[in-house]
């Protein structure tokens, strides 16, 4: 008897591919997982049964056939779930409960219409009855009939005749390693049955973590073997991971190398068969160094049971695996620090962002983890020693120009211009109320540095004049001390007051009459600060400039120290910073390249 879908099979076919599943490649799921539900029924309404097998065959004519001796259906169960699609309570009519099957939707057969222009069912119910054969068409119809002479036992035997564009998604070894990818961990034996060849078994009887070995040892190397296959790279370390209310046991693998927070999904079966191998959300974002091969039975999947379902569960799962990380972490610092610093060499970004939230993962950075500090690499707990106040500075270019002169005036200072170092040194109080620190103002380092003699500065003094009229001009004054090293002739210091009337003279500057107006009530006008430019005494170019006379060669040279400072220490140049920089640098090579005036016997270019 011919029959209609009850609904529009071409408009759900163009839902299903594109909109739904990711790709075609998932019929091959589908119809396996079809085929597991049967059976897993079948063992539910007969104990004692002893069978369960999915036989996976290619045809001679290119096509596929998928058998199964599991319950199978009776006519009216083909006619229900056959040609109706939403039919949610497909397994609760058959007498289960639906968390004991795959299955959720009552949507997988039609999946197979994305690669097939026909698909048959021949089915005998474990319930008696004859066998019925049912015939799907991509056009929309569909036949049932009775058929004595089909298959004789108890099963489902699905066949799908591919269409003339999709030929290639039924060839035998795309078959084979689709069905290896998806049902490699089903408790249920999946044959797979070349024409004329021997069947292959694509499913494992234990998954890799289940694997009983004779030492924990030789578990690891055959864990992180298992991990090497997956990543294309042994990974560092192997992390037994398991939270019993969501049904969920496996292995998180570390990776060997740095990893972008986002990058790479995680391996997630569902009940034994693949969900996903790129799922996101199951771990804290702080733990991307971590990819995991799981296996659940109690979260839910999305609709193309493609991903899992963000819900409450997904998110105690979450909470628990990341703890079950930072234990891991906790007990490598305690039992095997070489461990912890190999892995803190390539995946410290991951604990620094753990520690920002997490004190137990503070302390563990605070003792082992090597911060930049103007002494050199070294953690911060022997960084601190001796010492009533840490001082920082927030970016690379601050701790660039100001490390070497900082350990010279006596105050070392720590690198906190990377990813999450401001916050965690912030949050070391936390360890030790004795524990004091603060970030460096550099107005303060000036002020630290040794002063000259009153004979020095006697010395000094034209040059000093000159310099204070050149950056006047800039909006800068000039100091003289001596300070190490010698190799710096001069620093430009911005300290926060003068940092924070900058920006604001910069924005009146760009702005409107009214706007400027407005920003101008935030200066503080009651004390002008500047930045300074302190020239190093100690440079043999700063005393040779001291004893020079006032005129334009001096000013040019003040000018050129100026933008030098200004590059050394990676400030931004404004339109006046670059026309003084510009301008001492021609003034400088024009002097350097003007030949001196002709003496008497001097040769001339006229000179024969």
């Amino acid at each position: 008897m011919e029959r209609r879908f009850q609904v529009d099979l071409r408009g759900i076919v163009d839902l299903l591919s594109h909109h739904l599943y990711a790709s075609p490649r998932v019929f091959a799921r589908e119809l396996v997982q079809n085929a597991t539900d049967a059976i897993t029924a079948r063992r539910e309404a007969e104990p004692d049964w002893a069978g369960g097998t999915v036989r996976i065959e290619p045809t001679d004519d290119g096509g596929l056939r998928v058998h199964d001796d599991g319950i199978g259906l009776t006519e009216p169960q083909v006619h229900t779930f056959l040609a109706s699609v939403g039919r949610t309570s497909k397994r609760d009519d058959l007498g289960f409960a639906r968390q004991d099957f795959l299955g959720q939707f009552g949507i997988g057969l039609l999946s197979c219409f994305m690669v097939a222009d026909t698909v048959e069912v021949v089915t005998r119910s474990a319930r008696g009855g004859p066998a019925v054969r049912w015939t799907g068409y991509a056009d929309g119809r569909y036949t049932t009939e009775v058929d004595d002479a089909a298959r004789g036992p108890v099963g489902t035997t699905v066949t799908l005749r591919p269409r003339a564009d999709a030929g290639h998604w039924l060839a035998a070894d795309q078959i084979r390693d689709l069905v290896r990818d998806y049902a490699r961990l089903l408790d249920v034996p999946v044959l797979f049955c070349p024409p004329g060849g021997e069947p292959v078994r694509l499913t494992e009887p234990q998954a890799p973590w289940e694997v009983v070995h004779a030492d924990p040892a030789a578990r690891r190397e055959a864990l992180l073997d298992y991990g090497a296959t997956l990543l294309g790279a042994r990974p560092m370390d192997v992390i037994d991971l398991r939270v019993p209310e969501a049904g969920l046991v496996g292995v998180g693998f570390v990776l060997p190398s740095a990893s972008t927070v986002g990058q790479g999904g995680h391996r997630v079966y569902l009940k034994r068969m693949l969900l996903s191998d790129d799922a996101s959300k199951l771990l804290p974002e702080w733990a991307f160094f971590v990819r995991c091969v799981v296996d659940t039975s109690m979260l839910r999947p999305t609709a193309s049971r493609e991903a899992l379902y963000e819900d409450d569960l997904l998110g105690a799962v979450r909470d628990g695996l990341g703890e079950q990380i930072r234990s891991w972490l906790l007990e490598l610092s305690v039992s095997q620090p070489e461990r912890l610093a190999a892995f803190l060499r390539v995946h410290h970004l991951g604990v620094k962002a753990l520690a920002v939230r997490d004190d137990e993962m503070l302390r563990l950075v605070d003792s082992w983890l090597p911060f930049e500090t103007s002494r050199g690499m070294m953690p911060l707990r022997l960084f601190r020693q001796h010492l009533a106040m840490i001082r920082y500075v927030e970016t690379v270019d601050e701790f660039r120009s100001l490390a070497a002169i900082a350990s010279a005036a006596g105050t070392p200072i720590v690198n906190a211009g990377y990813a999450y170092d401001a916050e965690i040194l912030q949050r070391l109080p936390r360890l030790d109320p004795a524990i004091r620190t603060r970030r460096l103002d550099p107005g303060e380092l000036a002020a630290r540095l040794e002063t000259l003699s009153p004979g020095q500065l006697a010395v000094a003094e034209t040059f000093l004049a000159t310099a204070r009229t050149v950056l006047a001009e800039l909006d800068c004054v000039p100091q003289l001390r001596q300070f190490d090293p010698v190799t710096v002739p001069a620093l430009y210091v911005l300290g926060q007051a003068a940092r924070e009337q900058d920006s604001v003279r910069r924005a009146v500057a760009g702005s409107d009459e009214l706007w400027s107006e407005v920003l101008s009530a935030f200066a503080d006008v009651d004390v002008d600060h500047r930045p300074e430019l302190v020239f190093n005494w100690r440079h043999p170019l700063i005393r040779r400039l001291a004893g020079q006379p006032a005129g334009a060669a001096l000013r040019n040279a003040v000018e050129a120290l100026y933008g030098q400072a200004l590059l050394a220490g990676h400030h931004p140049l404004r339109a006046v910073d670059s026309a003084a920089l510009n301008r001492s640098f021609l003034a400088l090579l024009d002097r350097a390249f003007t030949d001196p005036p002709a003496g008497p016997g001097t040769p001339t270019e006229e000179t024969p």
